[in-house]
């Protein structure tokens, strides 16, 4: 697998686009991004000292209709990298990391469907090593605060990747969610009610339990009281 370095980019994932009629896997990493994206639209803070990937994966007879385990991959590749040093991470759904109730990283999946199957997959992981958050108020968690130590970035990044994959890893997924079987407040647009989190479906939806019954979540914020 290549593995391609650069000081700086807009975003890894746009600049990992390129591979995609090449059929080439390869980790595309940066020390610093102008143009980090999170989920939504949002920008993602990327200065140096933090780990910026995409991974790009091309998967044989991947069906579409699986297409979360890309997602539950990468939280727990981050939750692993992070376990390596001594933490206890918890997944928030659908795929924020966090460690103290404040997130240790960002994660953008971009995937290519082509007829019933998945023909590639962008992985993109900010991850907080050593990086300045203090312009994000302290909602987020580097892993040198974390750890109380000062961590080699460059290790770091290479055990994140060294833990992607395409396998199946939604039993380790489901071991640190930190929202199944809890109550949880969901806020979707402007409205916001208390739901019980149930499940995860195969599809990546939230399986709730409201006063109204259970319904499937596909997009919402979901707030939980992380131990």
């Amino acid at each position: 697998m290549k593995l391609e370095l650069l000081e700086e980019v807009d975003s890894t994932n746009l600049y990992a686009r390129r591979y995609l009629e090449t059929g080439e896997s390869v980790v595309v990493c940066a020390r610093r991004q102008t143009g980090g994206r999170g989920t939504k639209g949002r920008s993602f803070l990327s200065g140096e000292g933090g780990v910026y990937l995409t991974r790009v994966f091309f998967p044989e007879n991947f069906p579409a209709d699986r297409l979360f385990l890309a997602t539950e991959n990468a939280a727990v590749a981050v939750c692993k990298t992070a376990e390596d040093y001594g933490l206890s991470p918890r997944i928030k759904w659908p795929n924020d990391v966090l460690i103290g109730g404040k997130k240790l990283a960002g994660i953008l999946i971009e995937n290519v469907v082509r007829g019933s199957f998945l023909y590639a997959s962008l992985i993109g992981i900010g991850l907080n090593v050593s990086n300045d958050l203090t312009a994000l108020g302290g909602i987020a968690v580097s892993l040198n605060e974390a750890t109380g130590r000062k961590l080699d970035v460059e290790e770091v990044r290479d055990k994140l990747i060294f833990h992607l994959d395409m396998f199946d890893h939604t039993a380790e997924y489901r071991e640190r969610a930190a929202f199944l079987g809890k109550e949880i407040m969901v806020t979707e647009g402007t409205r916001r009610y208390s739901a019980r989190a149930l499940d995860v479906l195969p599809d990546g939806r939230l399986q709730i339990e409201t006063e109204d019954g259970m319904r499937a979540l596909s997009a919402a914020e979901i707030g939980i009281r992380v131990d």
